[in-house]
């Protein structure tokens, strides 16, 4: 297939060139002219404006957007919604509210056009490992682009398949959720998740960190090496995961964790999270939890807030954020 795809960020970039890589063609646009020019050398077709890329396509046009959520979204998809014709799709990949997605595929649809809520998951790693991918919206759309979907999700790869599980599209890495908004929907529930289990994880290291405290009974006072303790987890432990996987990397690398400040960013999903659980009358006692933490870390920063952010470096390449005084 031929897809269109605009924003070449940590996550847009790599997903064309997997896609690329499994034998479909890209048109790619961004506003980093650098960035499109990297593409083109690796066999996309560039373009230089939304305008350009929607002509570069054949309809039915099929166009992803991957860029931060909010403005910037928003934005490009009303532009690109301009410029589109009747049986079209535009695939929003980033982290929008599922409230907007529902909004505007409604705009959307009163001019024919269709839009796909594909929440992705799989950071800067994905170009290889593959993306998870929560899809809403029409299915009609989701069933035409399946090709698309296929290729950028990991497929069953080494992973053993859950017994009693019926084959479908979920063991492979994708998965049609619902309609508009239900893409993205599980996928900030997903983020939420994300954010308790990482919280677990830091809060552990920390005790394990202070365990040598000066306050603590001589006989009760344990030196013990953080970045061996992450690495044994890894091998057999209940505790493993692909998070613990990172940890263990960036403790290998800086055992003190001296790069990080341990300011702890939030991109919104953990809040509208704690929103669905209050409006429906769900408890989430840890995830509340682990967001209201984030907040405190940008005042004064402990072992867990620079664990925190070591992981959220090494799975999608966020940067802390210059502290401010």
């Amino acid at each position: 297939m031929k897809i269109g795809m605009i924003g070449l960020g940590r996550m847009g970039a790599n997903m064309s060139r997997r896609l690329m890589r499994g034998g479909h063609g890209c048109v790619v646009f961004d506003r980093n002219e650098k960035a499109v020019a990297e593409l083109a050398r690796d066999g996309a077709e560039p373009a230089h404006s939304p305008e350009e890329l929607v002509g570069k396509l054949e309809p039915p046009r099929a166009v992803w957007v991957m860029l931060p959520a909010g403005e910037p979204t928003e934005q490009t998809i009303e532009q690109l919604g301009g410029g589109m014709k009747p049986g079209d799709t535009i695939i929003d990949g980033g982290n929008s509210y599922y409230k907007d997605d529902v909004r505007r595929s409604g705009a959307l649809a009163a001019r024919g056009i269709r839009l796909l809520d594909a929440g992705t998951s799989g950071g800067v790693w994905g170009a290889e490992r593959g993306y998870c991918l929560m899809i809403g919206g029409d299915k009609g759309a989701a069933s035409e682009l399946e090709p698309i979907f296929r290729t950028l999700a990991p497929g069953l790869g080494q992973i053993p398949r859950t017994p009693g599980m019926p084959e479908g599209t979920a063991e492979q890495g994708y998965l049609y959720c619902g309609p508009s908004g239900a893409g993205h929907f599980v996928k900030m529930i997903h983020n939420g998740i994300e954010y308790g289990l990482m919280q677990s994880y830091a809060e552990g290291f920390d005790i394990l960190y202070n365990a040598a405290s000066k306050e603590l009974p001589d006989n009760l006072r344990y030196d013990l090496n953080i970045r061996d303790i992450a690495e044994v987890w890894r091998r057999g432990s209940v505790v493993s995961s692909w998070l613990l996987d990172l940890a263990a990397m960036a403790l290998a690398e800086s055992p003190e964790l001296t790069n990080f400040t341990g300011s702890v960013e939030d991109s919104g999903e953990g809040r509208w999270t704690i929103v669905a659980a209050l409006e429906e009358a769900v408890p989430a006692a840890v995830l509340s939890a682990s967001l209201y933490t984030r907040f405190r870390s940008r005042r004064d920063h402990t072992f867990a807030e620079k664990t925190l952010s070591a992981m959220r470096n090494k799975f999608g390449g966020h940067v802390e954020r210059a502290s401010g005084g």
